[in-house]
């Protein structure tokens, strides 16, 4: 029960902490209005914007404002603002880009953006790859890592069945060709030829099994063969792994990687223009592993 409290006449609110009684005194009239205007504009906003949720999207609001629509706005407007330079780096000769330094300034740039939203999902952020996923920072290129190359290779991707002049390599399963003693010998060679602890009796005998086997696509030192996108063999870059349970795994059921082919061409809606293939290829060989 609250009772009025003799020295000040106020009521309290009959709670009592150790002997110290709280006070029922009002809000103040300023803080009531301020709250009850909160509360009618609360709801006026959530007629006016959209705001409650239903099942497919939420009402849409009197004023039919759309934050989606306002972000569209802005982005035409960039792009209608950009479209002479975009048109010029469309039709630039990526050999000769550094001879424009307004238009390879620009080129990085956009380049750097469309990377992060198209490519860093699989070659990482820093562009430093994956197992699985190529380093772009290195110089080791399955396909060649001249500009024409790297834009070509964004155009039409690594084994997809989206263009038909998309690169394309495929290594055969040795587990159903060779007998598990041939794949350890030829997993000792190629420890022995990038420098690697190894078996050396094993190592031997997967020499001459290299040769019968392996040499026509990655050449009679291991060396590789850009033409048909096989790895050099000799280095210390392993797309997958050169420890011998990651090199067995790969000589016995083989690797076939896919990057989807990103022009716009084959990926209506979806891929990129020229501009931005462009471009991106631009960022990539100037990460520093380009040639």
């Amino acid at each position: 029960m609250s009772k009025k409290d003799n020295s000040k006449g106020v009521e309290t609110t009959g709670h009592s902490w150790d002997g110290i009684e709280e006070y029922n005194n009002p809000l103040p009239r300023w803080w009531l209005w301020t709250f009850y205007a909160t509360v009618v504009w609360g709801l006026l906003y959530t007629v006016a914007y959209p705001a409650w949720p239903m099942i497919r999207e939420a009402t849409p609001g009197l004023l039919g404002y759309s934050t989606r629509e306002e972000v569209a706005q802005e982005i035409a407007a960039v792009e209608t603002a950009n479209a002479g330079i975009m048109d010029e780096l469309a039709s630039a000769d990526l050999t000769t880009l550094g001879d424009h330094p307004e238009l390879q300034g620009f080129a990085m740039n956009a380049g750097a953006s469309v990377f992060r939203n198209n490519c860093a999902q699989c070659h990482g952020s820093g562009a430093n790859g994956a197992v699985g996923y190529p380093n772009l920072l290195d110089d080791a290129w399955l396909w060649g890592g001249e500009i024409d190359d790297i834009a070509f290779t964004v155009t039409n991707g690594v084994r997809n069945e989206q263009s038909p002049d998309t690169r394309y390599s495929e290594m055969p399963a040795f587990g159903d060709i060779l007998e598990d003693e041939d794949i350890a010998a030829l997993v000792a060679h190629v420890r022995n030829i990038s420098g690697q602890d190894h078996d050396a009796a094993l190592a031997e005998t997967g020499a001459q099994l290299f040769a019968d086997n392996c040499a026509v696509c990655h050449g009679d030192a291991g060396t590789g063969d850009r033409s048909v996108g096989a790895p050099n063999l000799t280095d210390a870059i392993w797309l997958y792994g050169g420890d011998p349970a990651t090199l067995t795994e790969t000589i016995t059921y083989s690797r076939f990687g896919v990057m989807p082919a990103w022009s716009e061409d084959f990926r209506p809606g979806q891929g990129l223009s020229q501009a931005e293939i462009n471009a991106v290829a631009a960022y990539v060989h100037g990460l520093g592993g380009g040639e």
